[in-house]
C-alpha cells in the first residue's frame, strides 16, 4: 500500500529542479502510506510530475520502485493499492510476448495498459487501487479508482494547474493550492459526519467517483468515463436474480470467498487479520483459516465498559478457529489521547467516532504485521445494519397511515417537553423503560413524519437541516435526494442497502479505515468488497440477506459452517467508543472550548446558536447529541489543525 500525488502544470513555468522539490513535499507528505521508498518522476517540457511513497507489501526489491516506467518507454505509473489476480494477468501476458524485469503487480498492470490499453486493463484488475498514468506519446494524465472506492483519490484544478493525490495534505503542499473552505462542503458533511464523493472540504477540490477513469489533457475538459457503476450491477441483478435454492447459493458464496479471501493472503511480508468477533469479519477469519497451513494472526481491542466490549467474543471465536490471537484492553485514557490526532489522520473532517477504535486496532495490529484483512462491507451486501430492521419496522407499523394523521401524531408528540416525557416514563417498571426516554419520544415523532425515503435520511443524518447551521450554504444534494435509486429499486430494504453501498460504504466505513491503518503504515484488505462477490450478492432474492427478520441470513448460514452458532448469535453491537458520557465527563473541558459562541462567532463558519442549545442539552442528560456535537467538534478540531491553511 502506498500513497502517490502530483500535479500537471499547463503553464509549464517551473524547470526540473523546483518541480522535484514540489512534488516531493507532496509525496512526503503522505510517508506513513509509505515509509518504505520515495520516487519522483518530472517531465518540465509537459508540465507534469509523479510522486510516490511506497509500503512494500509485493516484490520487495528495488525493481518495485515507483514511479515505473513502461519497458516502451511510453507510459510512467504511479499506483497506490493491490491487484490481486496479477499472477494470472501476468501469464496472460506473457503468453502474448511480454518480459518482465520484476515480480511486482505495478509492472504487470502497466504493461496490460501498454498492450491492452485502458479501460481494457482495468475491467481485468480484482484489487483495490488509485493510480495516475502519464501517456508520454499523447500527453494525457489518466486518473483511476478502483470499483467501490476502497482507496481514495482527491483532484482539482486551479487556473492552468491539475493536482491530485492520495490525500487532501498532499495538495496543500503545493505552493498553487488555495485551499478555501467550500461552505456547501460543510453543510453536506454536517448531515453525514463526513463530506460526500465527489465533493471535498475544499473549493477546486473533487475526490475520483469509483469505478471511474479521469482523463485531463491540455486543451481539453476533464473526461470522466465510468467502467464499472454499482447501478448497473444493483439493475443486472434485479433483471436478472438468480433462480438457485439454498445449498447451491450457500456453495457459491462459499467458493467466492474463499478465493477472494486466498488472493488477499498473498503477501511477501506477515499477514493477520482483524476479528471483533461478529459475523464479518469471522467469516474472514475462518476462510484464511481454512487455507494456511499455521495458525493466522488474529487481532482485537476491548473496552471495560461492557456495552463497548467485543473482544470476548471475539476471543471465543479465535479460540474455535485455532488462530494467533492478539488482544488488548484499552483504557479510557488510551483511546481519548487519539482524539488530538484525528483530525492530521483523516485529513478532512470526518465524524464517526468508530474512528477512534479503529485505529487502536491497526496501531495493534502493525506491531506484529503489516497486512491486515478486514471483514468491512457485509452490513451493505448482506442487510446487516440495524437500521434496515428498525425501518422496515417502523414502516410496517405507520405507512398505512396517511401522510396528515401521521404529522398530526407526530406534532403531538412534541407538545411534551422531553423532560416531561421522561418523567411520565419514570411510571413504567425499570426493565422496560427505555434509557432517555422523552429524548427518544421526539426523535421518533420526526422519522413519522414524510415517506421512506425521508425517514432514511433521517436514519442516516447528523443534523436534518445543515443549511440553516453554515450561514451562506447550500447543502449538496444528491442521490439521496434526486429520486434516483427509487427508480432504480421499488423495495426499500434494496434501496436502502444501495444507497449505502454507494455513498455511507466508500465515504465513511472505508475512509475509516484507509485512514485509520495508513497512519501506522498498515495495508488493511477487504475481500467481501471483491467486485465479483458484490456482483453476486446482488443478484440473489432478498430472501438470502432477510429472512424471518433475521439479517445476513446466507453469510450467517456460511459462517455456521466454521463456527458454532451459539459463539455468533448476539445482538448487533457497533464498534464504537462512549463519547456521550464521555463528552459529560472528560472531554467537557475540551468541547466547551470547540464550541464556544464567541469562538464560533468570530470564526464565521457556523451558527452557534442551535449547536450551544444542544450542547447545553446534552450537558445536562436532558437529550443525547452526541452525533451531531461529534460532527461540529471534528471540524472544530480540524479547523484548528488547519489554522492558517484553511
Amino acid at each position: 500500500m502506498c500513497g502517490l500525488a502530483g500535479f500537471f502544470d499547463l503553464s509549464r513555468g517551473s524547470d526540473e529542479a523546483e518541480m522535484e522539490a514540489v512534488c516531493g513535499a507532496m509525496a512526503d507528505s503522505l510517508h506513513t502510506r509509505g515509509p518504505d521508498d520515495r520516487g519522483i518522476w518530472c517531465d518540465p517540457a509537459a508540465g507534469i510530475a509523479l510522486g510516490f511513497r511506497r509500503l512494500s507489501i509485493i516484490d520487495l526489491s528495488p525493481l518495485g520502485h515507483q514511479p515505473m516506467i513502461s519497458a516502451s518507454g511510453r507510459y510512467v505509473l504511479t499506483y497506490n493499492g493491490e491487484v490481486y489476480n496479477f499472477q494470472d494477468l501476468r501469464a496472460e501476458l506473457e503468453a502474448a510476448g511480454v518480459a518482465f524485469r520484476g515480480h511486482s503487480d505495478s509492472e504487470v498492470i502497466l504493461e496490460g495498459f501498454a498492450r491492452w490499453g485502458m479501460e481494457a486493463t482495468v475491467r481485468r484488475m480484482i484489487g483495490m487501487f488509485a493510480l495516475a498514468l502519464w501517456d508520454r506519446e499523447a500527453r494525457t494524465l489518466h486518473l483511476v479508482r478502483d470499483r467501490l472506492g476502497i482507496k481514495p483519490l482527491y483532484w482539482g484544478r486551479q487556473g492552468d494547474l491539475y493536482l491530485f493525490g492520495s490525500e487532501l495534505k498532499a495538495l496543500r503542499q503545493h505552493p498553487g493550492f488555495a485551499a478555501e473552505i467550500d461552505r456547501d462542503s460543510l453543510a453536506s458533511y454536517l448531515r453525514f459526519a463526513y463530506v460526500p464523493t465527489p465533493h471535498a472540504i475544499y473549493r477546486g477540490v473533487r475526490k475520483l467517483q469509483p469505478g471511474t477513469i479521469l482523463t485531463l489533457a491540455e486543451g481539453r475538459e476533464p473526461c470522466e468515463q465510468t467502467y464499472w457503476s454499482m447501478a448497473e450491477v444493483v439493475g443486472q441483478g434485479r433483471a436478472a436474480p438468480l433462480d438457485i435454492g439454498d445449498r447451491e447459493a450457500l456453495d457459491q458464496l462459499d467458493a467466492l470467498l474463499r478465493d477472494a479471501v486466498g488472493r488477499r493472503m498473498v503477501a511477501d511480508v506477515p499477514l493477520g487479520a482483524f476479528l471483533s468477533g461478529g459475523i464479518d469479519s469471522s467469516s474472514v477469519v475462518a476462510a484464511m483459516q481454512a487455507q494456511s497451513n499455521r495458525p493466522v494472526r488474529s487481532f482485537s481491542i476491548g473496552f471495560h465498559e461492557a456495552d463497548f466490549d467485543e473482544a470476548i467474543h471475539a476471543k471465543a471465536v479465535a479460540r474455535h478457529l485455532d488462530t494467533d490471537h492478539t488482544e488488548l484492553y484499552i483504557e479510557p485514557e488510551h483511546a481519548r489521547a487519539v482524539i488530538p490526532k484525528l483530525p492530521r489522520i483523516y485529513d478532512e473532517p470526518f465524524a464517526d467516532s468508530s474512528q477512534i477504535p479503529t485505529f487502536l486496532v491497526s496501531e495493534l495490529a502493525r506491531r506484529h504485521v503489516t497486512v491486515s484483512l478486514s471483514g468491512d462491507g457485509g452490513d451493505e451486501l448482506f442487510a446487516g445494519y440495524n437500521r434496515y430492521i428498525l425501518a422496515s419496522q417502523i414502516w410496517g407499523r405507520i405507512g398505512w397511515a396517511p401522510t396528515a394523521l401521521r404529522c398530526g401524531f407526530a406534532r403531538s408528540l412534541r407538545l411534551l417537553s422531553p423532560e416531561t416525557w421522561t418523567r411520565l416514563f419514570a411510571l413504567v417498571p425499570e426493565g422496560r423503560r427505555p434509557a432517555q426516554a422523552g429524548d427518544k419520544v421526539h426523535k421518533l415523532s420526526h422519522v413519522l413524519e414524510g415517506g421512506p425515503d425521508d425517514l432514511y435520511r433521517r436514519l442516516v443524518s447528523q443534523w436534518d437541516l445543515p443549511d440553516r447551521l453554515v450561514p451562506g450554504a447550500q447543502e449538496h444534494k444528491g442521490v439521496l435526494f434526486n429520486g434516483h435509486a427509487e427508480s432504480l429499486l421499488p423495495d426499500q430494504l434494496g434501496r436502502m442497502q444501495y444507497l449505502d453501498s454507494i455513498t455511507y460504504l466508500p465515504d465513511d466505513i472505508l475512509t475509516k479505515v484507509d485512514r485509520a491503518s495508513m497512519a501506522v503504515s498498515l495495508e488493511a484488505r477487504v475481500p467481501l468488497l471483491d467486485h465479483r462477490i458484490v456482483e453476486f450478492v446482488w443478484r440473489l432474492p432478498e430472501r438470502f440477506k432477510m429472512r424471518d427478520g433475521q439479517s445476513k441470513w446466507l453469510l450467517r448460514q456460511l459462517l455456521y459452517r466454521y463456527v458454532p452458532q451459539t459463539l455468533i448469535e448476539r445482538p448487533k453491537m457497533g464498534f464504537g467508543v462512549p463519547i456521550d458520557a464521555w463528552l459529560r465527563g472528560p472531554l467537557r473541558d475540551w468541547a466547551e472550548t470547540l464550541l464556544d459562541e464567541k469562538r464560533l462567532r468570530e470564526e464565521g463558519f457556523l451558527n452557534p446558536l442551535p449547536i450551544r442549545q444542544r450542547w447545553d442539552e446534552h450537558r445536562s442528560g436532558v437529550r443525547n447529541w452526541h452525533y451531531p456535537l461529534w460532527t461540529v467538534l471534528m471540524f472544530q478540531a480540524w479547523l484548528e489543525e488547519n489554522r492558517g491553511i484553511a
